[in-house]
């Protein structure tokens, strides 16, 4: 089942505001989706950047968010555990929370994948990326993708 996600920052395809970057505040931006399946018990929230030039740079791992949540406010504290009990992982900076879009050259996309789960995850706060998606396997019941693009001048 597809999951709708988008934001009031930017439009699907389109670029992310300064704001959101290592050239603005480096806040998350607001995240909105719709109803998962009645199955939903979680989701998990992967933020990466597939042109950084050496690998994929993951930019924020979010995961037990509450299936009762619709959407994350702008500026999620990077704390290793949020009030609602959602964890934050590692990025490729290996920080915990959201790192901004800061490319060296060029334009580059950054998906911000949600997926709803039909479990709570067994995972400690600061899981990588990898170590998120094996987790979920098996246990994913819906997701959504919206992609952003940002560029230095």
């Amino acid at each position: 089942m597809a999951l709708q996600i988008s934001s009031s920052a930017f439009v699907n395809g389109k670029t992310i505001p300064v704001k959101y970057t290592c050239d603005g505040q480096k806040v998350s931006p607001p995240l909105n989706w719709g109803e998962p399946p009645v199955s939903a018990r979680s989701f998990a929230l992967i933020v990466d950047d597939p042109d950084a030039p050496a690998r994929t740079f993951v930019h924020w791992v979010l995961y037990n968010l509450p299936a009762s949540a619709r959407g994350l406010p702008e500026g999620v504290a990077s704390v290793a555990t949020l009030s609602d009990g959602s964890r934050n992982g590692k990025n490729s900076a290996g920080q915990s929370g959201y790192t901004g879009p800061c490319p060296p050259s060029g334009t580059h996309r950054y998906f911000f994948k949600l997926y709803a789960l039909d479990t709570m995850l067994q995972l400690a706060p600061g899981a990588a990326k990898d170590q998120l998606l094996a987790a979920m396997q098996g246990h994913i019941v819906a997701q959504g993708e919206l992609m952003g693009t940002y560029s230095r001048s």
